[in-house]
């Protein structure tokens, strides 16, 4: 008797193979599956192989056969590699929290994020664990927390994963500030408590920010409005104000670029009325020469 057919099935498809007279194998050339084999039992694609003589004798091997079955496994890689977001901090961010939690995705659509990959670098150090890493489909939706404070200023995180393929993915980075302290504000007149007899009042000062300049200015008079005030580049500003009779009080407010406030405060006040003299009285009146008398006068203001 002779082979009639030989046939091998893989992932649902049947092939004939066809006799190689050079080397006396049966063969056939096959395209593989389009995806990867990882995500399947035993992470490979099994083979089945049906050989039939002409007498209609019969014998199959496949994946699961103790002699043939390692040769009938066949593995798959995929070359896509995963797909990392970082969903914050965002870019340029001014923080003012200096242990902000970072978040972020890993995709993959085919043989699957690789959990032991993942992996942050903070600056220089790199972070493995104390990861929270949450499935999500064939990914995984990521955070972490510094458990020490990250000291003010410029900070980049990056984010490594690979998928169980080994397809490293494109490494993403974002850089942030983070500022815990306020900004510095000196309001250098008025004088608080001033007291005076002119309307026209200028307030003087100057502001900066080390971290996250520029700092922007408001002065408020009294129950006003606050009014934004122009900041000149060596951090100086100036503001005119029209005081109301009596107590007055100016609120300035300086605030720098993550949202941190510093606030001073001046009291003056006007009073522009000239005091009134009310009674004089000399006594005694007339008075003998080189003797003393009294000189009372009654003020109000």
């Amino acid at each position: 008797m002779s082979v009639k057919t030989v046939q091998a099935t893989l992932n649902g498809q049947t092939y004939n193979l066809t006799l190689n007279s050079s080397t006396g194998a049966y063969e056939a050339t096959i395209t593989a599956p389009s995806t990867s084999s990882y995500p399947l039992s035993g992470h490979f694609y099994p083979v089945s192989i049906k050989a039939e003589d002409t007498a209609g004798n019969v014998t199959t091997k496949d994946a699961t056969d103790s002699t043939l079955g390692s040769s009938l496994r066949l593995t798959v890689k995929e070359k896509v590699a995963p797909v990392i977001t970082i969903t914050a901090p965002t870019a340029s961010a001014l923080i003012t929290n200096n242990k902000p939690a970072v978040t972020w995705t890993i995709t993959d659509d085919d043989s699957g994020v690789d959990p032991d990959s993942i992996k942050l670098i903070i600056d220089s150090t790199v972070v493995t664990s104390g990861i929270t890493k949450t499935a999500s489909g064939k990914g995984f939706t990521c955070s972490y927390t510094p458990p020490s404070a990250l000291a003010d200023g410029s900070h980049t995180i990056k984010a490594d994963a690979s998928d169980y393929d080994g397809n490293a993915a494109v490494q993403k980075s974002v850089t942030f500030k983070i500022d815990t302290v306020p900004p510095t504000l000196n309001v250098t007149a008025p004088a608080n408590n001033l007291i005076t007899n002119q309307a026209a009042c200028t307030v003087n000062g100057n502001t900066n920010d080390v971290t996250s300049s520029p700092v922007t200015v408001t002065v408020k008079l009294n129950s006003g409005t606050a009014a934004d005030v122009t900041v000149n580049g060596d951090g100086t500003f100036s503001k005119a104000l029209t005081l109301a009779e009596g107590a007055n009080t100016i609120t300035v407010v300086a605030k720098d670029g993550a949202g941190k406030t510093t606030t001073v405060t001046r009291t003056v006040t006007l009073d522009t009325a000239a005091p009134v003299i009310s009674e004089v009285s000399l006594v005694p009146n007339p008075v003998d020469a080189g003797k003393t008398f009294v000189l009372s006068v009654k003020v109000t203001d």
